[in-house]
């Protein structure tokens, strides 16, 4: 342990999340983590960690924080006002930060849910090989004013601000969904209709589902009938008693008896999860092969991104002390070119 990060004013919503724990769905627990993994491999790439480090998850707004020693930081996800010492931080990049200074982190920009992810990670306690807080189960809880964190010693510390480019998925667009075992339940026609209406993040979501809305008729309707309630993951897609559907999310529960039309793709749950009130979701289905096509490997997701990070290139204007650095190489006499 090395330090700790300290959380003076917290946002509501803050827990410590990594990639969760996974193949404990038998035991009845929910494979739990980030909701935008994805937000983790892209702050590991940043960061040089050959792995996904733990977090700090924060939906909707961030808070004021300090560190007690040095460290490198990630801020990924959604995007999200940054500011240190007052003065803007760019997102998706990864900044060095010191004892006194202040970090300030406003609210969503675009998306739902930003990222901040020191070098080291957090050096919390771990429960089931995983440091992720699980709201629904009670393992760890929200993170309050006043909260220190432990922190891993930064391995490589004194490195310079770097840059990742990120694909847009904090907007919405047209979503990958896989058929499933209840699929065929629904009719070609209701299939067609799910797929033709627009939808959008509904009111009644958390870290369990997102409940999503449309002006269109619930023609996908199914009623549950006689089924029998079955085992449950996070992507699956859920159609309720009214015609509601819902994406079932990291801390969704194991066995559920409601149909489920299909499941979202692996690669495209960032998207989903990032999706505002104001973005608009459309769903197509595709085929196994085509889902098969389209996933990345998590052993090599970060080599994948690696890529794309770049130095942060600072802009004079943010340089205090800019006039203290040596700008000019050479001086001449001016008549150098009439000579």
């Amino acid at each position: 342990m090395s330090g700790q990060f300290c959380i003076d004013i917290a946002g509501p919503g803050l827990t410590i999340q990594d990639c969760g724990r996974p193949g404990l769905a038998a035991q009845g627990l929910s494979r739990g983590g980030a909701l935008d993994r994805l937000a983790l491999f892209e702050a590991a790439a940043l960061l040089r960690s050959p792995v996904p480090l733990a977090a700090l998850e924060m939906p909707g707004l961030g808070g004021s924080f300090r560190v007690t020693e040095p460290t490198m930081i990630a801020l990924t996800g959604a995007l999200m006002r940054a500011s240190l010492n007052g003065r803007p931080l760019t997102w998706n990049a990864a900044h060095p930060i010191a004892p006194g200074d202040q970090l300030k982190i406003g609210p969503v920009e675009a998306g739902t849910t930003g990222y901040l992810t020191p070098a080291g990670g957090f050096a919390t306690q771990q429960m089931l090989g995983s440091r992720a807080t699980h709201l629904a189960v009670r393992i760890g809880g929200l993170l309050g004013n006043g909260t220190e964190l432990p922190l891993a010693a930064d391995p490589t510390p004194g490195r310079s601000a770097r840059l990742i480019r990120t694909e847009d998925r904090l907007s919405g667009g047209v979503i990958r969904v896989i058929e499933g075992p209840q699929t065929d339940l629904f009719s070609a026609q209701q299939r067609d209709a799910f797929a033709s209406a627009s939808f959008a993040r509904g009111p009644r979501s958390n870290r369990q589902a997102m409940q999503l809305t449309t002006d269109a008729a619930p023609d996908w309707f199914l009623g549950a009938g006689d089924l029998a309630s079955e085992p449950i993951q996070a992507g699956d897609l859920q159609i309720t008693g009214d015609g509601t559907p819902y994406l079932l999310l990291a801390e969704c529960q194991t066995i559920g008896g409601y149909p489920r039309i299909g499941s979202v793709h692996p690669a495209d749950m960032g998207r989903m999860v990032q999706a505002g009130q104001d973005a608009s979701l459309r769903f197509r289905f595709i085929d196994w092969d085509s889902a098969e096509a389209a996933l990345h490997p998590k052993d090599s997701l970060i080599d994948t991104l690696l890529p794309r990070v770049s130095p942060l290139l600072r802009d004079p204007r943010d340089i205090p002390d800019l006039l203290a650095y040596q700008l000019i190489s050479g001086v001449t006499a001016g008549d150098d070119l009439d000579r």
